[in-house]
C-alpha cells in the first residue's frame, strides 16, 4: 500500500509575506521569529523552523467538508517556504519525532476511525487505515497541541 504525504499548496500562503504586522492581525495571523527548536512545524514545507527564522502563525481551515467534521486550526508557515513538499511512501521528521493523532475519513467526510501514535510508528497506521476500504483519506495531527499537521 502506497502513501503520499502532503505539504499545504505554497502559493496559497505566499501572499502573507508581504503584509504588515497590521495587515497580518486583521486576518488574524501573527509573524513570529523562532526562538526554540522543534516548535514550529511548516505545514507547506513539512519541516520544523530553524531558530531565527521567521514564520506565520494563521488559521487553516484543514477540513472544509459540510457537516459536523469541519474544522479548522492554528497553522505554522515558515516565510522561506516556496515549495510544497510532497512525500512518497515516507514521514518528515516534523512527523516522526512527535505524537500523532491519525484520523480516517470516509467519502463523506467523516471520521472512519483515529488513533494516537508515537511519530515513529505512524507509517503502520498510515498503511493500516488505507487497506480499509471505507477510508477515503487520513489527516494527520498534532497530537500534543491538536493542530493539523499533513
Amino acid at each position: 500500500m502506497h502513501f503520499t504525504i502532503s505539504g499545504l499548496e505554497a502559493a496559497r500562503f505566499s501572499g502573507l509575506r508581504a503584509l504588515s504586522e497590521e495587515a497580518l492581525t486583521q486576518l488574524g495571523a501573527q509573524r513570529h521569529v523562532v526562538t526554540q527548536e522543534h516548535a514550529a512545524p511548516c505545514r507547506v514545507s513539512l519541516r520544523d523552523a530553524t531558530i531565527g527564522e521567521t514564520v506565520i502563525l494563521t488559521s487553516y481551515e484543514h477540513q472544509n467538508a459540510h457537516g459536523p467534521y469541519r474544522a479548522a486550526g492554528p497553522i505554522f508557515v515558515r516565510e522561506a517556504a516556496q515549495e510544497t513538499a510532497l512525500l512518497s511512501d515516507t514521514l518528515p521528521d516534523c512527523v516522526t519525532r512527535r505524537l500523532i493523532s491519525v484520523r480516517a475519513y470516509d467519502r463523506r467526510d467523516w471520521i472512519h476511525d483515529a488513533e494516537v501514535a508515537d511519530g515513529r510508528s505512524v507509517e503502520g497506521l498510515i498503511r493500516r487505515y488505507l487497506e480499509d476500504p471505507e477510508v477515503a483519506y487520513l489527516h494527520l495531527h498534532y497530537a500534543r497541541r491538536g493542530c493539523y499537521a499533513c
